[in-house]
């Protein structure tokens, strides 16, 4: 198999830190090569040299033993090398096909887009990927994963040979990642697509790729092929130490009471129904079901997000009806969201701004103004605590890797002093070293007393942090089951049991 990109001594610099250091990597023709590495470690700074969004201070790109060097996206596809970014692209107010064909649609002798043309080609390109997706749906009407592989077949009909996927799965359903490897697998097999494919799920990076190439620091620390991956060996070579993922993080203290506890409750949305639990102190229950089994929406009705149509909610006792999420903070519950880009963080923002967002009203002056001083001590408190890096109080956050954007978020909702912590997702998006960092935290927090409701589509995250898991699937629990020699089968038997399964412990 030759090579068909080479890249050759490869060095980038920010503001006059370098984040690459002489990378040099060959990457061969219809393979699927996977790149990862630590948040911070230079693989996304790598792909976008490839893909034109970043010029290198030195090195060369190769395409074919030809010098290309793209000085941005467009000289990339023309080189054959398309790119589809973790945050999507996607128009929803447009159809599957003017989203596809954007800037390249047909037009008649007038100049004005002919539309039956527009659903023709589009309908084409689908087909030749073996896609059932109406070209004249709106894709608003389709799902994420959907969505995901519309975006690939845009590029792909740019007529690329090489496809570049930054973390394409971070939000799909396995039902949707199934779905996205078959089409690569294709890709590869039937048009000899070479794929570079950046992801921090080492389970989809072993069972994917042909090779994978580590990067670390932005040092090339190696390239394995796949009868020589392992998820031990690939960690030690990404964080430079060994790491037990298998290892147990149950509560080593004794409960004492319910914190909070539902009862029969019901979504108004029909999102769920009949719901009833409870969480102790000092306990993290795992709240596991695969995308649309209604988990979040659980947490959105707890705190007052979202309304109820039946049940009750009990908290330190006593029935309480939450009006919104600030009412529900101020009380002693505080949500994580999933998406701290969009929801959780103010990226455009210092770091110190985010800590004490929840509780600014404490840091604020009879003057008006905002006590400078203590708002610096604070996040120096929790830079420390955390273990935030770099511990730099006024760099916005944008700038800061996923993990310790994650760990910023953790200190700002422990600024409210919470009783009650619902994580969501609280380890999407990060790299292995930054997860076990963010699991011993809530572990840690847990055996405070704090009562912690962990959310997760992860098994492995599911069977190594919590004491209890909760199991949803399709807005019913099918079960709760008390963490001890549980396994992974054990959990996705109770989701898919057929019938109502009330309690299993």
């Amino acid at each position: 198999m030759d090579n068909i990109l080479r890249l050759e001594h490869i060095s980038k610099s920010f503001g006059g830190v370098e984040v690459l250091h002489d990378v040099s990597l060959a990457i061969k023709r219809g393979e699927i090569h996977s790149i990862i590495g630590e948040n911070g470690a230079g693989k996304s700074t790598l792909m976008k040299i490839i893909g034109g969004v970043y010029t290198a201070n030195r090195g060369t790109v190769f395409k074919n033993n030809d010098a290309i060097n793209p000085k941005n996206p467009l000289e990339a596809i023309a080189n054959g090398i398309g790119t589809v970014h973790q945050e999507l692209s996607i128009a929803d107010n447009l159809t599957v096909a003017q989203n596809m064909l954007a800037g390249y649609e047909p037009v008649n002798r007038l100049g004005f887009i002919n539309n039956k043309k527009l659903i023709q080609q589009t309908g084409k390109i689908l087909q030749g990927l073996g896609l059932d997706i109406d070209p004249a749906e709106k894709a608003c009407n389709l799902s994420i994963g959907m969505q995901q592989v519309i975006e690939i077949a845009k590029v792909i009909s740019r007529d690329i040979d090489v496809l570049i996927l930054d973390e394409p799965t971070s939000s799909l359903s396995e039902k949707e990642i199934r779905h996205l490897f078959k089409l690569l697998y294709s890709l590869k097999q039937e048009k000899n697509i070479t794929i570079l494919f950046i992801s921090h799920k080492l389970s989809e990076v072993t069972e994917i790729s042909d090779r994978v190439t580590v990067l670390r620091d932005g040092c090339l620390i190696g390239t394995l092929d796949r009868e020589d991956m392992t998820i031990p060996v690939i960690i030690n070579m990404m964080i430079g130490r060994d790491l037990d993922i298998s290892k147990s993080m149950q509560s080593q203290t004794g409960r004492t009471k319910n914190i909070l506890e539902v009862r029969n409750l019901t979504s108004r949305a029909k999102k769920f129904k009949n719901i009833s639990f409870s969480v102790m102190d000092y306990e993290i229950l795992g709240l596991f079901g695969l995308i649309g089994s209604g988990r979040t929406e659980i947490a959105h009705t707890i705190i007052g997000a979202d309304k109820s149509d039946g049940g009750e909610i009990l908290y330190l006792g006593k029935q309480s009806v939450f009006k919104s999420p600030r009412q529900a903070v101020q009380k002693g519950i505080c949500y994580l969201t999933e998406d701290r880009k969009g929801m959780g963080l103010f990226l455009t923002k210092p770091l110190t701004d985010n800590i004490v967002a929840s509780v600014l009203d404490t840091f604020t002056k009879k003057t008006g103004t905002i006590d400078k001083t203590a708002v610096e001590q604070v996040s120096r408190e929790y830079i420390d605590k955390l273990n935030i890096q770099p511990p730099e109080l006024y760099k916005h956050l944008l700038n800061f890797s996923g993990g310790n954007q994650q760990k910023v978020l953790l200190a700002k909702a422990l600024m409210t002093k919470p009783k009650v912590l619902i994580v969501d997702e609280p380890t999407r998006g990060v790299d292995v070293g930054a997860k076990d960092t963010i699991h011993q935290i809530l572990r840690n927090l847990a055996e405070t007393g704090i009562a912690i409701i962990m959310i997760s589509s992860e098994l492995p995250e599911i069977l190594q942090l919590s004491d209890r898991v909760a199991v949803m699937h399709e807005g019913s629990l099918k079960g709760i089951l008390v963490n001890k020699n549980l396994t992974e089968s054990k959990i996705l038997s109770v989701a898919f049991e057929e019938g109502e399964v009330l309690h299993v412990e």
